[in-house]
C-alpha cells in the first residue's frame, strides 16, 4: 500500500510540474521543487527571468495557485520563486535558450548558433562546457554533433559537480534534440591543486634575487678556479719542454 501511495504521489508531481512548465512556456523555468511542509504545500520556481513568471501584480501566479487548487487538489499551495544569479552556468536554461534559438533560425544555422552560445558560457568563467545536438542537421539523415572546449569531468566523484540539461527544439525538418554540460568555476575538483601564498609560505621557494646571487657566486668561483689553475698549466709546460730539450 505504501508502494502504491508513494507512486501515485509522485506521477501527481510530474503532472504538476509538466502543467507549470508548459503553462509558464520554454525557456522560463530551469527547476521546479516540491515541498510539503505542516502548513502546505511549497512550490520552488528556479528562473532566471523572475518578471516573465510572476507576470504584472503577479498575475500569473494568483492563476496558478487557483489552478492547483481545483484541478490537482492541493490544499494550501504556495509558490516561491527563486531567481538564478547566473544563466549561463545553468544548463536548463541554456539548453532552452538554444532550443528557441533553434525554433527560429532554423537548424541550417545550427552551428552559428551553438558556438556563439559556447563562446558566452566560456567567456563568463566556466571551466568547460559541451553542447550536442542531435537529428536532421543539416541534411534529411540524423547526425549527431558536438561542440566542446575546456575541461569537464566524465567520470568520478566530480561528475556530481557537472550540471546536465536536455531540450527538444520542434523545427520544420523534425525534432532535434539538445544535450547541455557545464562545469562551473565554483565546481569542487578533487584532483585539482591550488598554489596559493599560504601553501607557499610552508615552502622554502627561492626567489629570484636569491637565484641571481647563487648564480652570480657560482660564475664567481670559477672564474677563480680558472685563475688558479693557469698558473700550474704554465709551469707543467715548461717542465715538458725542458724534459724534451735535456732528451735531445
Amino acid at each position: 500500500m505504501e508502494e502504491r501511495k508513494f507512486i501515485r504521489l509522485k506521477k501527481e508531481e510530474y503532472g504538476i510540474k509538466e502543467y507549470i512548465k508548459r503553462d509558464l512556456g520554454k525557456g522560463k523555468i530551469s527547476k521546479l521543487d516540491i515541498e510539503y511542509t505542516p502548513i502546505g504545500e511549497k512550490i520552488i520556481i528556479s528562473t532566471s527571468k523572475p518578471g516573465f513568471v510572476i507576470g504584472r501584480k503577479g498575475e500569473k501566479i494568483e492563476d496558478l495557485t487557483s489552478v492547483l487548487k481545483t484541478r490537482f487538489k492541493l490544499e494550501n499551495p504556495h509558490v516561491e520563486i527563486k531567481e538564478i544569479e547566473k544563466p549561463l552556468f545553468d544548463a536548463q536554461t541554456v539548453a532552452d535558450d538554444l532550443a528557441l534559438d533553434l525554433e527560429r533560425m532554423g537548424n541550417l544555422k545550427f552551428k552559428v548558433v551553438a558556438y556563439k552560445k559556447l563562446q558566452d558560457i566560456m567567456r563568463a568563467g566556466a571551466l568547460g562546457c559541451e553542447i550536442r545536438t542531435s537529428g536532421k542537421l543539416p541534411s534529411e539523415r540524423a547526425k549527431s554533433w558536438r561542440f566542446g572546449e575546456g575541461y569537464l569531468k566524465k567520470a568520478g566523484d566530480s561528475t556530481k559537480e557537472v550540471d546536465k540539461a536536455k531540450a527538444v527544439a520542434l523545427t520544420k525538418t523534425g525534432v532535434i534534440g539538445v544535450k547541455v554540460a557545464i562545469m562551473a568555476p565554483t565546481a569542487r575538483i578533487y584532483d585539482r591543486v591550488n598554489i596559493d601564498e599560504a601553501l607557499k609560505s610552508k615552502f622554502k621557494f627561492p626567489s629570484k634575487e636569491t637565484k641571481e646571487e647563487s648564480r652570480g657566486k657560482e660564475i664567481k668561483e670559477e672564474e677563480e678556479k680558472t685563475e688558479i689553475n693557469k698558473p700550474k698549466k704554465i709551469k707543467k709546460e715548461k717542465k715538458l719542454k725542458s724534459e724534451e730539450k735535456e732528451k735531445e
